[in-house]
């Protein structure tokens, strides 16, 4: 296969979201980061001064028409002339309106009366009583905010900015008081929304009649205290990424209708000293109030590793969570209704004391679900689906290996955005099956087109995996081969299990090493000519070599002999082993690796060369359709002779 990986350990986090609510009541300063202040306070001036421009132009606008302004001599001959119709008196100020309908504004002298201004300017008596004069007098609130609104305004504003800026220090103040608050999240066991209970768990039945006692000691405490009998304090689920830790635990909680606190381990952890120890205890002080309850850490490795090879030593911030996280699990106060449950994938590098008895006494361990446990699965998140006649979810189930929960999870919804892309209301086994493949490999790189030679390489390169995978006795059978580029692979073979295995024996690995080398030796027999495709085959199978010595003792030259654990340092980004073997034995394991490789690529040399004419015929179908399924495939190895492994074949195997 073109960058050619292995297909039975997909690995996908698990992202599932919990409608929750704050156990700490949120400050009402509401508090902003040292940026997001700065920007509130830019904010705020640019505000103001353009509500300031705004009123300042209204006030413009109101206090100065657009009309033009007359003296009082000019009326006064106007209204000799005739011209006027009608005076508008405001105090002073006068609004005139002509017969011609122009309209004009004038001012008269301040004290003086109308008709007296107009005498004295010759207007007689006669000539005005012929005009409409109006006399409004302004008073009241609307009068006094036109006048000393340039006066109000600016005072209201810089009081509202004050205040603003009092509140966001009195916001920060409030929250440096609760900085060694715990984060921890409350779910209301009465929102049935977001309840989950075992039955939305499939699979996973030993963990849930290990967690149904911790259940049913919260609901009836009594019946375990009157016998003497005192619950685990600590339960620590383990188990890979995507398993469902996290979501046996919100079960439990569904399931107890009691108080659950949910919180990550990374929560805990800050820049200052002492702020980690001090959530913990506030923590369990809340736990204890709402007994009977659980407490849930999620992540629990963030603070949990191994005291001792922090950068601080012992006076680190992390050191201090886990030995505050240890006093309140067992310390001097009892606390015999708090359960504590926890979630790792890497319960390997936990503190030893953070295991003992009294504390995490409990471990619960949650494997990859097998068959039967994936076709619950996937019923489970198949209730809201509308599926189509054809979809068999037990053939789904059995193509799927080595998928966790997550993986089903992300593989129905791959499947339904499939069907409302291709704008179908019901979702098809086709439609499963591509999911199934880009759930392992990536979307398909429609444009990524191979030129006729790349192509011609990529078809023998696959077919030589396979021929291999098909004639190889403990190899496990192909289910599909294409040249059609997904993720970074140009091409790729899915051969997968008929049965789930929770064992692998030293002849599989020596095939699964040998049909690794398949397109490596394709190319080169083919070809005469190397190219980059089978880089990842080499560093894979050079890997699992490696594994056979130093770990499984499956080497022959070496013997029964463990040379390397299971994880090392890390050190500028890459890991670092510590060797606990001197030279010699390191030159002994580089030259059983390098053995291991030359049996497998003599015996794939071997084994393609012998089937020629079934590797050229796989090549040219795949140049014509670019995709073989596995019911093709089995005629292609039965027009060649070779007989299709079956499961009662595997069954038998010598």
């Amino acid at each position: 296969m073109y960058n050619w990986l292995t297909m039975d350990r997909p690995k996908l986090p698990e992202k599932i979201q919990d409608k929750t609510k704050m156990v700490i009541k949120k400050t009402k300063g509401g508090g902003t980061g040292g940026g997001g202040s700065f920007l509130n306070y830019v904010l705020t001036v640019v505000t103001i001064f353009v509500v300031l421009s705004l009123s300042y132009s209204i006030i413009s606008s109101l206090t100065s028409k657009k009309t033009v302004s007359i003296p009082i001599s000019e009326l006064a001959t106007d209204i000799k002339s005739g011209l006027v119709k009608s005076i508008l008196v405001k105090g002073d100020a006068l609004e005139l309106e002509y017969k011609n309908g122009d309209k004009k504004v004038s001012k008269k002298e301040e004290g003086e009366a109308l008709l007296q201004t107009l005498a004295n300017y010759g207007a007689t008596k006669q000539e005005v009583s012929s005009i409409k004069i109006e006399i409004k007098n302004e008073s009241g609130f609307g009068y006094w905010l036109l006048n000393l609104s340039p006066i109000l305004f600016p005072i209201i504003f810089i009081a509202i900015f004050i205040w603003f800026i009092t509140r966001q220090m009195k916001g920060a103040g409030m929250q440096a008081m609760t900085f060694g608050q715990s984060k921890a999240r409350m779910i209301d066991p009465n929102d049935k929304s977001q309840r989950v209970t075992f039955k939305d768990v499939a699979g996973a039945k030993e963990a849930k009649e290990e967690l149904a006692e911790i259940v049913d000691f919260l609901k009836n405490p009594r019946k375990f205290l009157d016998i003497g009998a005192r619950i685990p304090k600590g339960i620590l689920l383990m188990g890979a990424p995507g398993t469902g830790k996290t979501l046996l635990a919100r079960a439990v909680a569904g399931e107890a209708g009691g108080a659950f606190f949910s919180i990550s381990g990374s929560e805990f952890v800050e820049m200052f000293v002492g702020v980690g120890a001090s959530r913990v205890r506030d923590l369990f002080l809340m736990a204890k109030r709402n007994a009977p309850a659980i407490i849930f850490v999620d992540e629990i490795d963030a603070v949990g590793r191994v005291r001792g090879v922090g950068a601080g030593g012992g006076n680190d911030e992390r050191e201090q969570t886990l030995n505050q996280i240890l006093v309140e699990m067992d310390g001097f106060e009892p606390n015999e209704k708090v359960i504590v449950m926890a979630a790792t994938n890497r319960p390997d590098v936990l503190d030893p004391a953070l295991l003992r008895p009294g504390r995490f006494d409990r471990r619960v361990t949650l494997d990859l679900p097998d068959r039967k446990d994936r076709e619950e699965i996937l019923k489970v998140h198949s209730t809201k689906k509308p599926f189509a006649e054809d979809v068999n979810l037990i053939v789904i189930a059995e193509r799927t290996p080595g998928f966790s929960g997550a993986d089903l999870y992300s593989l129905m919804n791959e499947g339904a955005i499939l069907a409302a892309r291709e704008n179908r209301t019901k979702i098809s086994q086709f439609d499963l099956i591509r999911s199934i493949e880009k759930v392992m490999l990536g979307p398909e790189r429609k444009s990524h087109v191979l030129s006729k030679k790349e192509k011609e390489v990529t078809a023998y390169h696959e077919a030589g995996h396979a021929v291999l995978a098909s004639i190889l006795p403990y190899a496990d059978p192909v289910h599909k081969i294409s040249i059609i580029s997904r993720g970074r692979a140009a091409g790729y073979v899915l051969h997968l299990p008929l049965e789930d295995k929770k064992l692998q024996s030293r002849k599989e690995f020596l095939d699964d090493i040998a049909v690794s080398l398949g397109g490596y030796v394709t190319e080169k027999m083919i070809f005469d000519d190397l190219t980059t495709g089978p880089s990842n085959d080499l560093q894979v199978s050079t890997a699992l070599a490696r594994d056979m010595v130093t770990k499984y003792g499956m080497s022959e030259a070496l013997g029964s002999v463990a040379l390397e654990g299971q994880g090392g340092k890390v050190l500028f980004g890459r890991g670092v082993e510590e060797k606990g073997f001197s030279e010699k034995v390191a030159s002994d394991i580089d030259a059983e690796v390098s053995k291991i490789m030359k049996d497998a690529h003599d015996k794939a040399t071997r084994v393609i060369t012998e089937n020629k004419k079934l590797l050229t015929a796989i090549a040219v179908r795949l140049m014509e359709t670019e995709t073989i399924e596995r019911a093709e495939f089995e005629n292609i190895l039965i027009a060649n002779g070779i007989t299709p492994k079956k499961k009662l074949d595997i069954e038998h195997q010598p």
